[in-house]
């Protein structure tokens, strides 16, 4: 598993060894091999963005699956979020979907690797318009002309290039869960996080030990092509917002004008907000057999912030 240490991979490591599977998982730091050892991983630490490094790591794992979760989100490796400059503050990511990808394909291919997971995501992404749910057969949203394309991009490259080797991307939701939502509830507590214009905006969510139950699924079945990973309720901002901050015992957010959510946050701000799709998971569940623990975030919500 290449990005073993993140808020995924400390859910999703320990769901495969319960389930037999010898796992290896990278980190950037050798300061968290400790932390692979604990999860009962055998740890490697790897640089995805130096193909020498990825070659080696998965020539000495030697693995039947590669599982690819490497991204730069994190404060270490991004700064904060910043949607107004995303395409600067997501750099780090881009270029582990990117080049990253592109180093673990190679390196699967050089040794043989008979199958490889990927990262995608689908969350208020999908593409704007018709309705506000999207299946597996609508396109992502590049959002041409603003700064999240660079990103964009970035998931389409994964997308054609883990297609083409046989592979199978898991588009995950917006995750919650322990660690996964520690800023936004900050913000939300602060009154920071405000509802923007009539908040119509869909977006799809799902609980980090959902997404792992899910990556096993695909790990196991060998499966192929694309799935939405996400849980059975999309919903507008004006719906999950509020609630959000409810469960987190905060005052309800704020509202404000769009002209003034863009000046503020900037145009990706504004259409996350009034015109994201959210996604279906009817694929995952009708192929993989998958069955959310969480169903909704509403139930989700409460339970991770009581």
């Amino acid at each position: 598993m290449a990005g073993g240490t993140g808020a995924l991979g400390r859910r999703l490591v320990p769901q495969l060894v319960s389930r037999g599977h010898q796992v290896t998982a990278t980190t950037t730091s050798a300061a968290k091999m400790g932390l692979l050892a604990e999860l009962g991983a055998d740890g490697v630490v790897m640089d995805g963005l130096d193909a020498v490094s990825v070659g080696e790591a998965v020539a000495k794992a030697r693995p039947e699956v590669i599982v690819h979760q490497m991204t730069g989100i994190s404060l270490t490796h991004a700064g904060k979020p910043d949607l107004k400059h995303f395409d600067r503050w997501a750099v780090p990511t881009i270029r582990l979907r990117t080049e990253g990808t592109d180093h673990l394909l190679a390196a699967a291919e050089a040794t043989g690797v008979s199958h490889f997971v990927a990262q995608g995501y689908a969350n208020w992404n999908g593409i704007r318009e018709g309705g506000w749910v999207k299946t597996e057969e609508d396109p992502l949203d590049l959002m041409e002309g603003t700064v999240a394309h660079t990103s964009m991009m970035a998931l389409r490259h994964v997308e054609d290039v883990v297609g083409k080797a046989g592979g199978v991307v898991l588009r995950y939701g917006a995750f919650y869960g322990p660690g996964a939502t520690d800023d936004q509830v900050e913000l939300v507590r602060k009154r920071q996080f405000p509802l923007v214009g009539r908040a119509t905006g869909y977006a799809s969510w799902v609980h980090l030990d959902d997404a792992a139950s899910a990556t096993v699924l695909a790990v196991e079945q060998k499966a192929k092509g694309v799935f939405n990973i996400v849980d059975d309720e999309p919903a507008p901002a004006s719906e999950w917002l509020p609630h959000l901050a409810a469960c987190a015992g905060a005052k309800r957010p704020i509202r404000v004008p769009t002209w003034l959510a863009r000046l503020l946050a900037g145009e990706v701000a504004v259409v996350m907000m009034t015109e994201g799709r959210g996604f279906s998971n009817a694929k995952a569940r009708r192929e993989l057999g998958w069955e959310p623990h969480y169903p909704s975030w509403r139930q989700g919500f409460k339970e991770e912030l009581a």
